[in-house]
């Protein structure tokens, strides 16, 4: 179900009845015509490599082309995108809602003139809020602050916990003259040294706070002066869940154990835990997941210790878990103080309790904060996620995918293992990074788009439209690549 109000009393209704989306030009299948990368990206990244690094470059696409839960590459190969552009792309490429967005002349000045939002919002800013982001807020948060993306979104979600901790600390007074000052040259009394805890495992961005957090991958830190803050152990599970609780329960234990003992000392050494920054799941990390009560002992940690907590929702939200906040499996007994958005949101932002709210004007700014222009975006998108009921969608897909995936790790368990997923954000191990990577490229030239996740998980995102029908193509491809790879 979808506990959500558009606007009004125009609920988010779950009917029987689904609307599909009008892909009436959706390719029928994969289609390869080259290797991939085919002769025509590797001329464009010949040219793009002559003015910026290219390594990361996969293909390039052709967006034209590109249709529902298909992108097309540069030379024309047709590929079931399960990557989406790294989980951005909410309900496939060219949605019939998003082109009308985009052909409506009352949609064009908001897309043509960007405003400062912080300074000059546009006369309809706050109807567009309450109608789209708040129609959609965690159930009990009213707050919300957008952003242009993922990263500045965490950075400004770190300063919204430090500001509220330093409000509390000086007992809701002003900041004093000194304090003033002294921030100006990066001194006490005014700059403070509090901290964030983080887990490893986390992947929270890539400005210089939020990388501070993050704990995925070198390329996220390397050469970059980080804040000492501290990281506890993020739970490592067995996989299925529902057949280790006992083990894994244990394994929480140990990391929340941690938790509370990590608090403590940094309080101890005069540097005290302001918040805690925790995804839901673990994405770019490697899919690792953790149960409600350890989201519960964890939220309890925190509220007991002063410490706010800040659920990184940039990848799991907007319903690619079957809910459209994964932190809805939680069962909370109260709102996280934070949870941040992005991706399939089409916009950075946070939703953010009353007292994570900043008393005092450019205290959480930059020039634009966000753009009216993706929100008009989003409305279409929501509009799809109820018209077509989406979560309904992804759940019943998603558990077809997990199923299938069960199947080829029984079938192949020298080679996959630890199947897992919420909805249709799935994931499969291989025995290493060196045969996920050649996983990866193996399906890429046989008409599947994946992306890697920690050191050797398949991260499996595709957008919202993702049918059974598209698992059953993708299931097909993903064993006879396991069965190529391992010369079967």
């Amino acid at each position: 179900s979808f506990p959500y109000k558009l606007s009004g009393s125009l609920s988010w209704a779950v009917s029987s009845k689904r609307v599909r989306s009008d892909f009436s030009q959706e390719p029928i299948g994969p289609k390869v015509v080259t290797q991939v990368p085919g002769p025509e990206s590797l001329q464009l990244l010949t040219q793009l490599d002559q003015i910026q690094n290219t390594d990361a470059v996969a293909f390039f696409a052709d967006y034209d082309k590109s249709c529902g839960n298909y992108i097309v590459d540069a030379d024309g190969n047709v590929m079931l995108d399960m990557f989406t552009q790294m989980a951005s792309i909410p309900i496939g490429y060219n949605h019939p809602k998003l082109k009308e967005v985009m052909s409506k002349k009352e949609n064009w000045t908001t897309f043509i003139n960007r405003p400062a939002l912080g300074v000059s919002p546009p006369g309809d800013w706050t109807e567009l809020l309450n109608g789209q982001l708040l129609s959609v807020a965690p159930l009990g948060m009213k707050q919300v602050q957008t952003m242009a993306c993922g990263s500045c979104t965490i950075e400004n979600g770190l300063k919204a916990m430090f500001i509220a901790h330093e409000r509390r600390r000086r007992g809701g007074a002003p900041p004093t003259p000194e304090e003033m000052s002294s921030c100006m040259c990066n001194l006490p009394p005014g700059s403070v040294d509090i901290t964030i805890l983080s887990f490893t495992g986390a992947s929270h961005g890539w400005t210089l706070g939020a990388q501070a957090a993050s704990h995925a991958s070198w390329q996220q830190k390397l050469d970059f002066r980080s804040m000492k803050w501290p990281v506890v152990d993020f739970p490592c599970l067995k996989y299925p869940l529902e057949e280790h609780e006992r083990e894994n329960r244990l394994e929480e234990g140990r990391s929340l154990s941690e938790v509370a003992d990590k608090i403590e000392q940094y309080k101890k050494d005069g540097r005290p835990v302001a918040g805690c920054c925790v995804e839901p799941v673990q994405s770019a990390g490697g899919d690792n997941h953790a149960s409600p009560w350890f989201f519960q002992q964890l939220q309890q940690i925190c509220k007991e210790n002063g410490v706010a907590l800040l659920m990184d929702e940039i990848q799991t939200g907007c319903g690619s878990t079957g809910k459209f906040w994964a932190h809805e499996y939680f069962h909370f007994p109260e709102p996280p103080d934070i949870v941040a958005f992005g991706k399939k949101m089409l916009t950075g932002g946070f939703y953010y309790r009353e007292e994570m709210r900043p008393q005092e004007p450019f205290r959480i700014f930059n020039t634009w904060v966000g753009d009216p222009s993706k929100i008009v975006l989003l409305r279409a998108v929501l509009s799809a996620i109820r018209d077509e009921h989406l979560l309904d969608l992804v759940s019943d897909t998603g558990g077809h995918l997990l199923k299938g995936l069960r199947e080829l790790e029984l079938k192949y368990p020298f080679y996959a293992s630890n199947a897992r997923g919420l909805g249709t954000l799935c994931s499969l191990d291989f025995p290493n990074t060196s045969e996920r990577d050649q996983m990866i490229i193996g399906l890429r030239n046989r008409g599947v788009n994946t992306g890697p996740g920690g050191e050797r998980s398949l991260r499996l995102r595709p957008s919202l439209t993702f049918t059974k029908g598209h698992a059953d193509i993708f299931l097909e491809i993903l064993e006879s690549t396991i069965q190529n790879n391992c010369n079967l």
